[in-house]
């Protein structure tokens, strides 16, 4: 069975990936922007239903870019204690510049915050200028693993970048890739890849969402039966 881990923002979807077959979650308020940082409640929700699983914490202060000013970094650094506090077996986290190079300090101060979690570095590794370089410096930091599309809008595009860095990273580095992976191209995605960890939402695209006027549709909930069918069950 493939090792999968679900991106999930509600606690009915941690359940979802639970009883799928899933890993791990990595947990997020606002999919539909990408995800950010999920409240207090959410995470304790998160922790209270996640069984077997890991339950890994997006730390995203706002949708948009990854360059980060003071404030922010100070914001990110008190939501990794209160993941911590709260009992989460990890973060997930990542900084540049507006070069596109890895911003070391900032990834120092919350590297340090984050001192004994399992640390992920997130798709602000799809805006890297030099992937092959920042996976470098990620192993150097000691990160545990990448989660990326190759560059691309969705894993599947970016096949060729993802084979490269699946191979370069080796044992020293997860190579997760993820971004529209389903159970219709996983398999491809896997064969092409080497690639042993596998990201998703588990969500139907066709799912009919309650709506909201003022305020828009709910998010695509976590399908239990697509989890396992990416795990292969």
């Amino acid at each position: 069975m493939r090792k999968i881990e679900i991106c999930c923002g509600s606690v009915d979807d941690v359940i979802a990936a639970r009883f799928g077959g899933a890993i791990r979650v990595e947990l997020c308020a606002a999919t539909d922007l990408g995800g950010v940082t999920p409240s207090a409640g959410l995470i304790v929700g998160a922790l209270r239903e996640k069984g077997e699983m890991q339950v890994h914490v997006l730390v995203r202060p706002r949708p948009g870019d990854f360059v980060y000013d003071r404030a922010e970094v100070s914001t990110m650094e008190a939501d990794i204690a209160a993941a911590r506090e709260a009992g989460a077996d990890g973060v997930v986290i990542g900084a540049l510049t507006p070069a596109g190079e890895l911003d070391m300090p900032v990834m120092q101060r919350l590297l340090k915050a984050a001192e004994g979690m399992n640390v992920t570095f997130h798709r602000a590794f799809d805006e890297t200028a030099h992937p092959e370089k920042v996976l470098e410096q990620l192993i150097e930091l000691g990160i545990s693993r990448v989660l990326t599309s190759g560059g691309k809008p969705g894993a599947f595009q970016g096949l060729p970048l993802l084979r490269r860095l699946v191979h370069k990273g080796g044992d020293r580095i997860i190579v997760m890739p993820g971004a529209g992976i389903n159970p219709v191209n996983i398999k491809e995605i896997e064969a092409i890849t080497g690639a042993r960890e596998f990201h998703s939402t588990a969500t139907d695209k066709g799912e009919v969402r309650a709506v909201s006027p003022l305020f828009g549709q709910r998010p695509l909930s976590t399908r239990c039966e697509l989890v396992r069918a990416l795990v292969g069950e």
